[in-house]
Formats: C-alpha cells, structure tokens, sequence
C-alpha cells in the first residue's frame, strides 16, 4: 500500500462503508446482547424465590430498579436488528447505521448501569459489609476504563481530524 493509500483509508462508497459498518455493528452489538439476555434472565427469576420476600425493602426496590434497566437495556441492544429490518431495502442504510451505533452505545451506557446495580444488589445480600459500595466503585471505573476510557484513549490519540469513525 502506497503511502497516499494509508492516509485516505478504505476506498469504498457511502454504501459500501454503510454494508461494512453495518456488519461490524451487528457483531459488536451480539456479544453485548447476549451479556444482558442472560443477566436480564437471571433477574426475571429471581422473585420467584421465597428468599426474595424476606430481602430488606432497600434490596427489593434496588433489584425493581435493576430489572427495569435490564428490559430498557435490552430493548436498547435489540433496537438495531429492528431498525434494520424495518428500514431494509429503503435506501437509508448509512442513516440506519448512525442511529443503530447510537443505539448500541446508549444499549452499552444502560448495560454498566444493569450491571452495577445488579452487582450493588448480590454484594448487599451475600455480605452486609461497609466496603461494598467502594467494591462497586471499584468494578464501575473498571467498566469504565475499558468500555469507554481506553477506546476513547485509542481514538484520540490515533486518528486525526480528517479520519471518518
């Protein structure tokens, strides 16, 4: 590849760029999807046990709050197939693409709060401990540093202002 050829990237069109993201959403947002549907299907169970009855009124409101975020982030993580399939064959695909990857990033924004108030709730329960919620803590900025900090990081420091993302 010439020197020229690295500067400019792929040369693809709108469309062609539109076809690849589109794949490379669809794969991203599989491994999210799969994460909240089993976490999402764990909590539907829960309050079916008789444990759940005798959990302190804190814990039960905490566990409300977490499946209602695992639905919202559910719904959010699926949007995109939806949107696909609802928008296919209208020509919009590269519009399609932007609001599906928009969709995927608020899905993800909602799965670190599932998952944190999940954590919160099993960390209340199995121990009464002061320290759980700097364990908590913890685990966020650790989501953090790797779903957002270390990706934004990357991108800041090896694109430059002209590179399409």
């Amino acid at each position: 590849m010439t020197e020229d050829g690295r500067r400019r990237g792929r040369h693809e069109t709108e469309e062609e760029r539109a076809d690849r993201m589109w794949g490379e959403l669809i794969q991203e947002v599989r491994v999210a999807q799969t994460g909240v549907q089993i976490l999402f299907g764990f909590l539907l169970t829960v309050v079916f046990y008789p444990k759940f009855t005798r959990l302190p009124v804190d814990d039960q409101h905490i566990y409300i709050v977490t499946v209602v975020l695992g639905a919202c982030t559910t719904g959010a993580l699926i949007g995109p197939v939806s949107l696909h399939r609802l928008v296919a064959g209208r020509r919009i695909k590269p519009r399609a693409v932007r609001l599906a990857a928009r969709l995927t990033f608020v899905g993800l924004v909602m799965l670190l709060a599932t998952t944190t108030s999940a954590l919160l709730l099993i960390l209340r329960v199995a121990t009464h401990d002061s320290y759980v919620p700097w364990l908590v803590t913890g685990v966020v900025v650790w989501y953090l540093v790797c779903w957002f900090g270390l990706p934004m990081w990357v991108r800041r420091r090896h694109t430059t202002r002209g590179d399409d993302v």
